[in-house]
């Protein structure tokens, strides 16, 4: 049977590339692009085009392939195998193997050994492991990023947006309604009729609406229909208009198929404001019905659901929206006294409730002094008093564990949040934030940034649209996606050269591809001239110095670092203390020193993540007590989903340096990083199950 790799000048091209590369273990797609003087977007579309492979699952096919070669014809052993073929890990190397074959390589001579061949469109049943490399923390940055963006969906090519769409069968996109009132102080209500009808459609899980923030651009569009719907990537567009004349609400709508560009469903109302709820909610049922989505009664229940009985309250909490939802300091301080309006007129308004706990979070976010713990909890409190069922009030409940430091309280409030509102962006953003940083699991972190970018893939314009593809591209190589993070960060760069944070991630993440420690640095530092007083990259580059051994350039960086963080009071960047200790005490300030290993030691004390053995191992390795420090390690081999970082700095760290002369510990970071691929090969098969990969 002919060998399918074979057969064209571009796959016998590639494949005598590869086998010149063979050992070379960092011989991947980038290098394989370069050696055939090809880009590699082009590289990726020609192999897929030519192979029904991608370009990852092309080089280790062959790489495999000559391994069976291997195995058949000499004495090698497994594992001398693998280092000839260009696998790092043997145990993973083994897990390939068998994944191709069908057995394990130890097994070949006991089998009328046939390759397994993929005729072209054929989908092995299987695929192919198509990644391999990286992770660590890159907490200050990204959790600064995260909070005000955010996801992605795509299995294709970021490069282009038409590739970027999920089944869009049924999704719709409600457009910014237009204020036909004279008075335009009424816009406030309108916008309160749009809204409504969003919350209300997002309450249907059969449905994929997406957020405020994707369609606000669209407000004064001269776009037309399908532009919008293609920009959106949507099936079927709300719009609408209205005015309030006195007690009167006259409402316009119309549900549009983006396709043909064709009214399905449209109406005319005319209402007493007293029939608000009610207008809303038969809008809300006329498009469902309208575009056949399938509504549980439960969907139902909570879209017949008023959210207040008295129109003079509800009148307050519009008008508390646009401030609010600027998340300003100075819009919250303008909201809350309308919320609390609002709360005199109707002390059980659940919904305002909630948005006062989330106001006061807002504004004690990065203080190191919290103001408004209380308010936050109590607030919270009420709202689910109120209505437990609220997506919103547990939301508030999860952003008050978030305050408090108690991380993992926020998830069921959150996950209980999707059940009622499947289509909430917010809630899906708070997820993906507490999986990044907070309660670090690479492997949800990012199945809830792919899942995000299907409700806000159009946000805004194309500074926010950067940010999007920021967020996935380093969730991406946190979970050891190296090629399509890299991809996705370029394409964060090219909707936004000015990106604030693209090009620090890609500093690193070009490490996780090239190795270049120096190379990192240098990119490290052009980020620092355009700020010399930004903490999070004062820090990198201290911390890269660091890890060259450069103990007085490190120094440098740390001492202005600490002294920024000191004088503003925050309290960022906790697990680098021990880094600060390490480099005083070479410098020779011992009471310092001493300092900033106390506090990595009450940081230690209070970890409660996944982190907290690795951490605990360089605490006990600087205290020299190496077998307290091997068994953490050994603990941390048993964790999961732990970011690529470790894995790449843990050996650099001269913290970790009097550890090395162990006799068990090479065997521990062997089990550390066999354990990150066998979460990487499981993570890629859930993602590819639920096709969100």
């Amino acid at each position: 049977m002919p060998n399918p790799l074979k057969g064209s000048p571009f796959t016998e091209q590639a494949e005598a590339l590869i086998l010149a590369h063979l050992s070379d273990e960092h011989f991947g797609v980038s290098e394989l692009a370069a050696a055939m003087h090809m880009s590699r977007s082009n590289l990726l579309r020609k192999c897929k085009k030519q192979t029904q492979l991608s370009a990852s699952q092309f080089i280790r096919q062959v790489r495999l392939q000559q391994a069976m070669e291997l195995l058949k014809d000499s004495d090698l052993t497994v594992s001398e195998v693998s280092y000839r073929v260009g696998f790092g890990s043997t145990s993973y190397f083994i897990k390939c193997f068998r994944e191709h074959y069908g057995y394990p390589p130890g097994e070949v001579g006991k089998h009328a050994v046939t390759e397994t061949i993929l005729d072209p469109g054929q989908v092995p049943e299987k695929q192919l492991p198509f990644l391999k490399r990286f992770q660590w923390p890159l907490t200050g940055a990204i959790l600064l990023l995260l909070i005000g963006s955010f996801f992605l969906w795509n299995p294709f090519s970021p490069g282009s947006e038409a590739s970027q769409r999920p089944d869009i069968e049924k999704s719709i996109a409600v457009l910014p309604f237009k204020n036909e009132s004279s008075d335009s102080t009424n816009l406030y209500f309108v916008n309160g009729l749009m809204e409504a009808a969003l919350g209300n459609l997002q309450k249907i899980e059969d449905l994929r609406v997406v957020s405020r923030t994707s369609v606000e651009k669209y407000r004064n569009s001269d776009q037309n229909i399908g532009e919008i719907a293609s920009d959106l990537g949507v099936s079927y567009i709300v719009e609408g208009s209205g005015q309030k004349v006195g007690d009167q609400v006259l409402l316009n709508i119309q549900l549009i198929d983006a396709a043909t560009d064709s009214r399905i469903w449209g109406q005319q109302y005319t209402h007493e404001v007293v029939d608000i709820f009610a207008l809303q909610n038969e809008v809300a049922k006329k498009i469902a019905n309208a575009v056949e989505a399938n509504v549980t009664p439960s969907e139902w229940e909570q879209i017949d659901k008023k959210p207040t009985d008295n129109l003079v309250a509800y009148d307050y909490y519009l008008k508390a929206q646009e401030p609010f939802l600027l998340r300003s300091e100075a819009g919250l301080q303008e909201a809350i006294p309308l919320f609390e309006k609002a709360l005199e007129e109707d002390p059980e308004f659940a919904l305002v409730y909630a948005d006062l706990a989330i106001a006061y979070y807002y504004l004690d976010l990065y203080k190191k002094e919290k103001k408004y713990t209380e308010q936050i909890n109590n607030y919270a409190d009420k709202a689910l008093l109120y209505d437990p069922k609220l997506a919103e009030s547990l939301m508030a409940k999860a952003l008050y564990y978030q305050h408090t430091g108690d991380y993992r309280l926020a998830v069921p409030h959150l996950q209980k949040a999707l059940e009622y509102n499947p289509n909430s962006s917010a809630v899906v953003q708070m997820l993906a934030l507490l999986y990044s940083n907070f309660i670090p699991d690479t492997g949800k972190y990012l199945e809830y940034a792919l899942k995000g970018i299907q409700l806000d893939i159009a946000a805004n314009d194309s500074v926010a649209r950067s940010y999007i593809y920021l967020n996935l591209g380093n969730a991406l190589i946190q979970s050891g996606f190296t090629e399509e993070a890299l991809d996705y960060i370029e394409t964060s760069l090219r909707f936004n050269p000015q990106n604030y944070y693209a090009p620090y991630v890609k500093a690193y993440i070009l490490y996780a591809k090239d190795r270049d420690l120096q190379q990192t640095l240098n990119l490290i530092k052009t980020e620092l001239q355009k700020d010399t007083n930004r903490l999070d990259i004062l820090q990198e580059t201290a911390k890269l110095h660091y890890f060259k051994r450069e103990y007085d350039s490190a120094y440098h960086y740390y001492k202005r670092f600490d002294e920024i963080r000191t004088s503003k009071g925050l309290a960022i960047y906790p697990q680098e203390d021990i880094k600060l200790a390490l480099v005083y005490e070479k410098m020779g300030f011992a009471e310092e020193a001493s300092r900033f290993f106390k506090m990595y030691v009450d940081y230690c004390e209070r970890d409660r993540s996944i982190y907290k053995p690795a951490s605990m191992a360089v605490r006990y390795a600087h205290e020299g007590k190496l077998d307290l420090a091997i068994a953490q390690l050994k603990e941390f081999a048993t964790k999961n989903h732990y970011q690529y970082w470790i894995l790449l700095f843990m050996k650099l760290d001269p913290a970790i340096a009097p550890l090395q002369k162990h006799p068990e510990f090479e065997s521990v970071m062997q089990k550390i990083e066999d354990r990150f691929w066998e979460n990487h090969d499981r993570l890629q098969e859930t993602l590819q199950a639920k096709k969100l990969l």
